[in-house]
């Protein structure tokens, strides 16, 4: 794992990049590589690295350049089957001088230009320099694991980094907020498309490549996952069978490394099959970490102990307090670069710290939810959508409308009401209703009370939903499971990848997704819907695999999520936090919230109501405003 920036100015400006300013960029990602440092300076033309020391230790600085010192690259991320494609790359010429698998991507690149990429299977952002046709070309993987954004000026220059605070520090835009994506991101805690927070500052969407020639650029698609079902079915034992043994090898290929080796245990069923495979691969005991708070309802302890037992790892645990928490919480927001989406992003920190302590490389179960349904969400959109529609059909008019009423006057804050309030009862029977208006933060009425005339007036893009619907028409899915998954996998899986980018990243440690190898992942992608979500029963093909594999109580155990009492907390000692970044003068006086709105929220919250995602959101939106646009201090 490690970081990459450059700057590329067009000849007509007659330009050369400074050297300070590269430096200022690279070197505001100490965190993502603190082994060592390098920067290649071309003219007009700069690449800087930042080295976390993982494979090919010695061999392996950056920028590397190929035989003739024409084509150079800065790389992030793990090449898995690197050491398969080489034979060929060297048979047709290329001599290596390392082990590394950054060498690889450079012949590749040689080889067949921007395209070359489809053939890599790993996790990876990367920018190649071709001084012989004057052009870069970054490109990042598949699902979009490891991070890149970029700006392209007026002028045609271009800025790209890691993390966005490498931008800032170039100096390559001035923070400002971006209108555009803010119904975006107030209904879905993260921005969906290419747009992010900042103004001017776009991210490479995963599985695309950019080229830039001179001032120009041209972003391209190399792949999309396809939910088309194969005219052969398999039976159900073939599909666990072959599920299986992908799962197996993907794992296997994610324990590349020249360096200490753990993963992360929840005591949920993806991280207990990861460490089911990796106990019987390793020659010692696995290193296994897990986090928890001291509130029973949001400690999973007693789960990743009985797998730990199970495969006789050795565990290590870290039990957050919510002081370390909220002590934290400030210079999380700046790591994360935007708006922290999560509670439970900051727990993952502090079990990344931990591991960084004793490995330098973790596995993690990420992606297996959005992968084979594992949320209760998929559940609950399907059977409102599919009861709704004969509920329409069936039940007229007026007694849907009589029905609808009655439910309005039930108590606010009673459970009742809110369970009924998201069904098809009372809404309509479509998905931007029954799941994106579901299970938004804020959802379009809504953001009708919290946004000010003067922000909603700047705010050009008002449909929070415009990338995810679009992700969903795309997709060619065929089942209306399939159509949420294809539009989980582009957005909602998107930001927890940069969630656990940027946490493990703050404490120096490289994650691996192996859930996310994209073999398995196509596989999975055009398995029947009943491999994935079977009545009740959810990743149902994960399930078969790890039947007795697995102990029988991680098996059946219900699905927590990482549960934060973040809710808890805002109504007692910590309601603080409320008061200084959602009441206080300072937060409400930026003109783009309604303080009455914002008031009305927290009272309610302090009443009993549940608002702990809304107020989560606002509190984080106003120390990303005081650490990004006032400079104040990390």
């Amino acid at each position: 794992m490690c970081g990459i920036c450059g700057i590329a100015i067009p000849s007509r400006l007659n330009r050369r990049v400074d050297e300070s300013q590269l430096a200022a960029m690279r070197d505001s990602l100490i965190h993502r590589g603190p082994d060592g440092a390098g920067f290649l300076i071309d003219g007009s033309v700069g690449l800087g690295h930042r080295r976390l020391s993982i494979v090919d230790p010695d061999g392996g600085g950056q920028p590397m350049a190929n035989e003739d010192d024409t084509v150079w690259i800065a790389f992030n991320g793990e090449i898995y089957n690197h050491r398969e494609l080489r034979p060929a790359l060297i048979e047709r010429g290329h001599r290596y001088r390392s082990s590394s698998d950054t060498e690889t991507i450079i012949h590749l690149y040689e080889e067949f230009g921007p395209r070359g990429v489809k053939k890599l299977r790993g996790m990876f952002a990367y920018a190649i320099w071709d001084s012989r046709r004057r052009q870069i070309v970054i490109a990042r993987d598949r699902l979009g694991i490891k991070p890149l954004y970029y700006v392209l000026k007026e002028d045609g220059a271009l800025y790209f980094a890691s993390e966005i605070k490498a931008l800032v520090e170039a100096r390559a835009i001035r923070p400002e907020l971006n209108y555009d994506a803010l119904a975006d991101y107030a209904a879905n805690r993260y921005t969906s498309g290419e747009e992010t927070l900042f103004r001017g500052v776009k991210r490479l969407l995963p599985g695309h490549t950019l080229t830039w020639r001179d001032g120009e650029i041209e972003v391209d698609r190399y792949w999309n996952l396809s939910f088309k079902k194969p005219e052969e079915r398999l039976s159900e034992a073939q599909y666990v069978e072959r599920f299986g043994e992908l799962f197996r090898e993907c794992v296997k290929s994610h324990l590349m490394a020249d360096a200490p080796l753990g993963m992360f245990l929840s005591g949920g069923i993806d991280s207990s099959a990861i460490a089911s495979v990796m106990s019987r691969l390793a020659r010692e005991p696995i290193k296994t970490f897990s986090v928890a708070f001291a509130e029973r309802d949001s400690n999973e302890l007693e789960y990743a102990r009985a797998v730990a037992l199970a495969f006789r790892t050795d565990h290590h645990e870290i039990v957050v307090s919510p002081e370390q928490f909220f002590d934290r919480l400030p210079a999380l927001v700046y790591q994360e670069d935007e708006p922290i989406a999560y509670p439970s992003s900051v727990p993952l920190y502090f079990v990344s710290d931990l591991a960084a302590s004793r490995v330098k490389v973790a596995l993690t179960g990420e992606g297996s939810d959005e992968l084979l349904a594992g949320y209760n969400k998929y559940r609950v959109a399907i059977y409102n959508l599919l009861l709704g529609r004969g509920y329409e059909r069936l039940t007229p008019a007026p007694l849907r409308g009589l029905i609808k009423r009655q439910i309005g006057r039930l108590n606010g804050a009673s459970r009742a009401r809110r369970a009924l309030e998201r069904t098809f009862l009372f809404m309509p029977a479509d998905i931007r209703n029954v799941y994106f208006d579901n299970f938004a933060v804020y959802s379009p009425s809504r953001q009708r009370r919290l946004f000010t005339p003067e922000a909603y007036e700047r705010m050009r893009d008002r449909d929070p939903y415009r990338a995810s619907l679009s992700y969903v028409d795309q997709s060619e899915a065929e089942t209306l499971l399939d159509k949420l998954l294809a539009a989980d996998m582009k957005t909602y899986l998107h930001e927890l990848l940069m969630k656990q980018d940027q946490m493990s990243m703050a404490a120096s440690l490289e994650t691996r997704v192996p859930f996310l190898d994209h073999k398995l992942v196509e596989f999975a992608a055009r398995m029947p819907d009943a491999m994935k979500l079977r009545g009740w029963t959810t990743k149902y093909v994960l399930r078969r695999a790890m039947r007795g594999v697995l102990p029988p109580q991680i098996l059946t155990r219900k699905k927590m999520g990482f549960p934060t009492p973040v809710g808890a907390w805002f109504r007692g000692p910590f309601r603080r936090v409320i008061d200084e970044y959602v009441l206080s003068e300072r937060a409400l006086s930026r003109g783009v919230f309604y303080p009455s709105y914002a008031r009305e929220i927290a009272a309610r919250h302090a009443a009993g109501e549940n608002h702990t995602e809304r107020l989560w959101m606002l509190v984080n939106f106003e120390i990303w405003q005081r650490r990004f646009f006032d400079g104040e201090a990390r």
